[in-house]
């Protein structure tokens, strides 16, 4: 599940579950109607929202009235890398006008997440919309829900499928019949033709429970998981980084960016620090996204010599808020050196627009101020969240060239004035930083979260439920064993709607001797050397032989089934004669197979002198076969922990093993 990227790649935030997505056949990327639409560029995530009814005059306000609804939620949202922003988009070939975007979420794969969760309450809010969300991996949603998909929908025809309409999940469903081809596309819908089906037909084409169980699942906690997803640490930062972060907190993200992928050319500007020098620092409070702190924490660096910064030694108390601002200060020194002339008017322009009095309004409404007094310190950090999110995510026209932060940097600090004894004052009083403890993960929690992470997908595997009835083991592998197996991988046996497989032997003896003719399970060498000397001449005893074969086939059901019977008694004689079977265990007369005792070996040399053979313990050998296998793994991966927990049995730790292994470490 790919291109190598930094080392929290698309990992999202750092307390993150570190389960995978199924390995199942997935919807692929994207393509255009009718096979042109590039796909999404990697890491980010594309969303469109589509008039059901028409109505292409009405997409403008319609993105007004979006951004009002959901204002809180936006502009107190700290973004990797792009905000969430809603464009008008004309109609475009089979492509009707619509409202949308693209946000690049780049390592914090839970921006995307955070993106689904709008659109779904878009379409909730806004009935009249349908929406498609998708990213370069195709319809990432339907990978989330691979476990539960029909057995129809595939990568081929996953295009114009998937859609939130209403607030659900739907999917737009095959013809079963013939007669429904004319309703139901066969081949990939158009949007115009999935929009017309969502509107008439929403009932049909809503996504089964279980898909929409997993989709949810994903998103839920929000709007209450964005406080969550924040990290706030102490930092040692120059004044001037303190009084933009103050007036702009979303900066912190591009900062952070900017040093984690710095190069030697960018550190060249480090060397002297012309913007942000070190000689006046102060102590405050930095709020991140857990991403971007692991991303700041992880990197192991040592400023130039030349560059004034100095660092305590790792045993002082405050070493970590230390290197957090040099860290920091370099980002924001190299985002500086890479700007262009900036223009101090710019904010108060956009300020000026009558739809921020409408947006401000909006807030205060829904309160997003959470009843400071205005003018305090607290309203006036929101109220900044608020014009930045307003300036760079609503007014900004899409013909206009993005102003890159190192010019928002400086243009703050051109109309920005502070006070260093205030700050100072503030830092004699920080609140304490939020504890960190989340970044280390011990090898049992890793354990922990990938076996919830599995009882998510399959309910049925949950531990509590699990009495460890090895009756369950030998059931789940006969089931495992009778499922259809293909290419793309073998079918687990937790979906438990699907139609158990049954072999029907005198079916398959029949269909096998049509194939290969009559009698041919007794065919052997020597017969190749009778028809050497069979004579084709004579037609009348070429006649008879035809009747006679037809008669022939008419007893070769029970003929063939007691020439398989004949050959596996031969083969146990043989086999009863040798110490083949003492490898085996035999079955106890009057014993359940999957409950009886292991038989010892000492038994076999008399049972195998007894005219009539006492018969194997399939299933207890197959129970020990895999008890041994899972004892050999010592508690690591392998194949019989492998093939088990995906058909959600899970065994006990073997206590024997570790129990050997404590004496001998004693």
């Amino acid at each position: 599940m790919a291109t190598p990227r930094p080392a929290l790649r698309r990992a999202g935030e750092a307390e993150r579950q570190c389960a995978a997505r199924p390995s199942t056949a997935r919807p692929g990327p994207a393509r255009m109607e009718g096979g042109r639409r590039a796909a999404p560029a990697e890491d980010a995530v594309r969303y469109r929202l589509f008039p059901v009814a028409g109505g292409e005059a009405t997409l403008r306000r319609c993105a007004e009235r979006i951004l009002l609804r959901f204002a809180p939620l936006l502009a107190a949202y700290i973004w990797q890398r792009q905000p969430f922003r809603l464009r008008c988009v004309p109609a475009r070939g089979d492509t009707p006008a619509h409202i949308g975007g693209t946000t690049l979420f780049g390592d914090n794969v839970e921006d995307e997440w955070f993106v689904v969760y709008l659109v779904r309450e878009i379409t909730r809010e806004f009935p009249e919309l349908a929406a498609r969300i998708d990213d370069n991996d195709g319809e990432f949603l339907l990978i989330e829900a691979a476990d539960f998909l029909p057995k129809w929908l595939n990568p081929e025809n996953s295009d114009n499928r998937v859609f939130f309409y209403k607030g659900e999940l739907h999917i737009i469903p095959l013809p079963e019949t013939h007669g429904q081809e004319w309703e139901l596309p066969a081949s990939t819908p158009t949007i115009s033709q999935a929009l017309t089906l969502l509107s008439t037909r929403s009932e049909e084409c809503l996504a089964a429970k279980p898909i929409r169980t997993a989709v949810y699942k994903r998103i839920s906690g929000y709007p209450e998981k964005i406080q969550a997803s924040f990290h706030r640490a102490h930092c040692y930062l120059p004044a001037g980084i303190v009084a933009v972060l103050r007036q702009r907190p979303s900066l912190v993200a591009a900062a952070v960016q900017a040093f984690y992928l710095r190069d030697p050319i960018d550190l060249r500007a480090c060397r002297c620090f012309r913007t942000f020098p070190p000689d006046e620092r102060v102590m405050t409070v930095v709020t991140f996204t857990k991403c971007l702190y692991a991303q700041l924490m992880q990197q192991k660096f040592v400023p130039d010599r030349r560059s004034g910064y100095t660092l305590p030694p790792p045993s002082h108390p405050q070493y970590k808020a230390h290197e957090l601002g040099m860290k920091l200060a370099h980002g924001f020194e190299i985002l500086c050196s890479k700007c262009s002339k900036v223009s101090p008017d710019s904010k108060t322009s956009v300020l000026s627009n009558p739809l921020w009095e409408r947006f401000l309004s909006s807030l205060k409404e829904k309160n997003y101020f959470k009843g400071e007094m205005e003018g305090s310190a607290k309203y006036l950090e929101l109220l900044h969240m608020a014009e930045d999110y307003f300036q760079h995510s609503v007014t900004k026209p899409e013909s206009s060239v993005a102003v890159s932060p190192g010019d928002e940097i400086l243009t703050l600090l051109q109309t920005t004035t502070f006070d260093l004894k205030e700050f100072e004052k503030e830092a004699a009083c920080l609140p304490p930083a939020d504890d960190d403890s989340w970044l280390e993960i011990s090898p049992d929690d890793l354990d922990q979260m990938l076996k919830e992470a599995t009882n998510d997908s399959h309910p049925s595997s949950n531990e509590e439920e699990q009495k460890y009835d090895l009756e369950t083991v030998v059931e789940s592998m006969k089931a495992f064993v009778s499922k259809v197996s293909t290419h793309e991988g073998a079918e687990m046996p937790w979906s438990s709607d699907e139609a158990h497989v049954t072999f029907d032997v005198d079916s398959f003896t029949n269909a096998l001797d049509r194939i290969l003719g009559a009698g041919s399970e007794e065919l052997d060498s020597d017969d190749l050397d009778e028809e050497e000397e069979f004579d084709f001449s004579d037609e009348d005893d070429e006649d008879i032989d035809v009747e006679n074969q037809r008669q022939a086939q008419k007893a070769l059901p029970n003929e063939a089934a007691g020439s398989l019977k004949s050959y596996m008694k031969e083969m146990d004689c043989e086999l009863a004669h040798t110490n083949v079977g003492k490898s085996f265990t035999i079955q106890k007369k009057g014993a359940n197979s999957a409950t009886a005792t292991l038989s010892q070996n000492a038994g076999h040399d008399s049972g195998a002198e007894d005219t009539e053979l006492t018969p194997v313990d399939l299933d207890m050998n197959l129970v020990t076969n895999l008890l041994e296998s899972y004892s050999a793994q010592a508690g690591l991966a392998g194949p019989a922990s492998n093939i088990l927990q995906s058909m959600g049995v899970y065994l006990p730790k073997n206590a024997d093993h570790v129990g050997s292994n404590e004496e001998v470490e004693e």
